[in-house]
C-alpha cells in the first residue's frame, strides 16, 4: 500500500492534468464556445502548476529507485523533469495564440474558437508526459496513443479550412501507420526478451542479439523516427504544418518534438543501450539524412510553414548527433539544443501569426514579406533573429545549440559525423538567409499591413515574441552554465536509469 501511495505521489502532475482535464471537459459542455477563453485561461494555469511541480525534481536532480511508480512502469527522474517542463512551456504558449488566430478564422464573422481546443491540449500534454516518464512498452504506448488520438484531432481542428481536414486525414492515417509499426517492434522484443519493462529488455539483449530481437529494435526506431518526423519517415510534416491551423502547428514542432525525442533518448539508451552499437549507425544516417533532406527541401519552399517544417526536419538531424554520441554528454547537448530549439520555434510561429494583411487575413507566402523591415520594423528583426539562430550564427543562441552537439560527437570519436553535420549545416544558411534578404532588401510587397495587432491578445503574442527572442539573443549565453547544468542533471539520470 506504501508503495501505491508513493507512485501516486510521483504522478502528482498527471493526476492535477487528468482531474482538471475532465473538469474542462464538462464545462465545455456546459457553457460552449463562449467559455473557451476562461477554459484556456484555467488549462494554462494547470500547466504552469505542473511547472512547479516538475522544477524540483530537476533542480534536485532526483533519481534512483524511489523515483520508479507502478513497479517499474514509470519514472519520475529529472530527465523526464526537464522534458515535461519543455512541454508546458511549448503548451503554454499554444494556448496563449490560439483565441486571436481562431477568432478571425471563422466564417460569416464567427470565431473558429472552440471550447474543446485547451482541453485537447491538455489531454495531449498528458499523453506526452507519460511518454517522457515511461520505462514500460505498455506504458510508451499507452501515452503515445493519448497523446496522438488529441493530435490527430487538433491537426484537423479548422472544420471552415480544406486545408485543415486534409491535414488532419493525412496526420491520422501515417500516424495509425506509425502507431503500428512501434507495436509490431514492441511484439517482436518482448517476444525474444520475455518482458516490456526497459530495464528487463536491456538485460535480456546483454551479449549476442538475436536477428528477430533486431528486427523488434529497428521497427520500434522507425516508429519513433515518424513520430519526431525524421527522414526517411517525414513526408508528412510540410503537409501538416501547411495545413493545420498556425496555433496547432506551432504546438506540433515544439511539445511533441521533446516528448517524441526524450523518449527516443529513453528508448534507445535504456531498452536497447545494451545494444548501442546495433542502432548507432541507424541513427547516424538518420541524423545526416534529415540534415540534409530538411535543408535541401527548405529551398524551393514559397510557403513559410512548410519552411519551418522543413527546418525542423533539420533540427532533429542536428538533435540526434548528441544520440549517435551514446554518452552522457551527448544527451545532455541534446537537452541543450531541445530547450533552445522550443524558444526558436515559439518565436517563429508567433511572427507567422501576427503576419496579417489588409483584411487581416494571414500571410503565409515568404514572397509577400517582401519589404517587411519598412511596414514592420520590428516584425522584421523579430523573424530576422528567429532565422539567424536557427541557422546557428552566432552571436545567436542557436549557435550554442549546435555547438554543444557537435562538441559531444567530437568527444566520442565521430569526427567525420561532425565534419559533415557542419558542412550541412552551410545549405541550411542558405534559405534562412533568403527569407532575411526578402524582408529586408526586396521592393516592398505591400501586402503585410503596417497596422499591428491590439487587443488583450495581441498582448499576449508581444511577451511570448519579447520572451523568446531574449532567451535566443546573445543574452541567452548568460543562461548557459545554469541551462547546462540543468541539461547535465537530467542526463545523469537518464544513464543512472540505463
Amino acid at each position: 500500500m506504501n508503495d501505491f501511495s508513493q507512485s501516486l505521489q510521483l504522478i502528482a502532475a498527471e493526476e492535477l492534468l487528468t482531474v482538471v482535464g475532465l473538469i474542462l471537459l464538462l464545462a465545455a459542455a456546459w457553457m460552449g464556445d463562449k467559455g473557451s477563453r476562461v477554459i484556456s485561461i484555467v488549462a494554462v494555469a494547470a500547466l504552469t502548476a505542473c511547472a512547479f511541480i516538475a522544477a524540483p525534481t530537476l533542480c534536485q536532480g532526483a533519481m534512483g529507485p524511489d523515483r520508479v511508480a507502478f513497479s517499474g512502469q514509470y519514472t519520475a527522474d529529472a530527465f523526464s523533469a526537464f522534458a515535461k517542463i519543455l512541454i508546458y512551456a511549448a503548451g503554454g504558449a499554444a494556448l496563449i495564440v490560439a483565441p486571436a488566430f481562431f477568432g478571425r478564422a471563422g466564417s460569416n464573422g464567427q470565431s473558429a474558437m472552440r471550447a474543446e481546443y485547451p482541453v485537447l491540449v491538455l489531454f495531449a500534454v498528458l499523453g506526452m508526459n507519460m511518454m517522457v516518464s515511461a520505462t514500460d512498452f505498455l506504458t510508451l504506448y499507452i501515452g503515445l496513443e493519448l497523446n496522438s488520438l488529441a493530435a490527430y484531432v487538433l491537426a484537423a481542428f479548422l472544420r471552415s479550412d480544406e486545408r485543415s481536414a486534409e491535414a488532419g486525414l493525412k496526420y491520422f492515417v501515417l500516424g495509425a501507420l506509425a502507431s503500428g509499426i512501434i507495436l509490431f517492434g514492441m511484439s517482436l522484443t518482448y517476444g525474444f526478451t520475455g518482458s516490456t519493462n526497459f530495464t528487463a529488455v536491456a538485460l535480456a539483449l546483454d551479449g549476442a542479439m538475436s536477428t528477430g530481437a533486431l528486427f523488434g529494435l529497428i521497427f520500434v526506431l522507425a516508429g519513433l523516427a515518424f513520430k519526431i518526423s525524421a527522414v526517411p519517415f517525414h513526408m508528412w510534416t510540410p503537409d501538416v504544418y501547411e495545413g493545420a491551423p498556425t496555433p496547432v502547428t506551432m504546438f506540433f514542432a515544439t511539445a511533441p518534438k521533446v516528448a517524441a525525442l526524450a523518449l527516443t533518448m529513453r528508448v534507445a539508451l535504456d531498452a536497447y543501450g545494451s545494444q548501442a552499437a546495433a542502432w548507432q549507425q541507424i541513427v547516424i544516417f538518420v541524423s545526416l539524412a534529415s540534415i540534409i533532406v530538411g535543408a535541401l527541401g527548405a529551398i524551393g519552399q514559397s510557403n513559410i510553414k512548410r519552411l519551418l517544417a522543413y527546418s525542423s526536419i533539420n533540427n532533429v538531424g542536428f538533435l540526434l548527433i548528441g544520440l549517435a554520441a551514446v554518452t552522457q554528454e551527448g544527451a545532455s547537448a541534446m537537452l541543450v539544443y531541445l530547450a533552445i530549439y522550443v524558444a526558436m520555434s515559439v518565436a517563429g510561429f508567433v511572427v507567422v501569426l501576427m503576419l496579417r494583411d489588409a483584411d487581416d487575413n494571414p500571410v503565409e507566402a515568404i514572397a509577400d514579406i517582401a519589404g517587411l523591415s519598412r511596414t514592420r520594423p520590428a516584425l522584421a528583426w523579430a523573424l530576422a533573429a528567429v532565422m539567424f539562430s536557427l541557422a546557428g550564427i552566432p552571436p545567436l543562441f542557436g549557435f550554442w545549440g549546435k555547438f554543444v552537439v557537435f562538441q559531444a560527437a567530437v568527444n566520442a570519436d565521430l569526427l567525420a559525423l561532425a565534419a559533415i553535420g557542419i558542412a550541412a549545416s552551410v545549405i541550411g544558411a542558405f534559405y534562412y538567409l533568403k527569407v532575411v534578404k526578402i524582408a529586408f532588401f526586396d521592393e516592398p510587397a505591400n501586402v503585410v499591413s503596417a497596422n499591428g495587432e491590439t487587443g488583450a491578445d495581441a498582448i499576449g503574442h508581444k511577451v511570448l515574441l519579447l520572451l523568446s527572442c531574449i532567451f535566443i539573443s546573445p543574452l541567452g549565453y548568460l543562461l548557459t552554465p545554469w541551462l547546462g547544468d540543468l541539461a547535465d542533471k537530467a542526463a545523469a539520470a537518464l544513464f543512472f536509469a540505463g
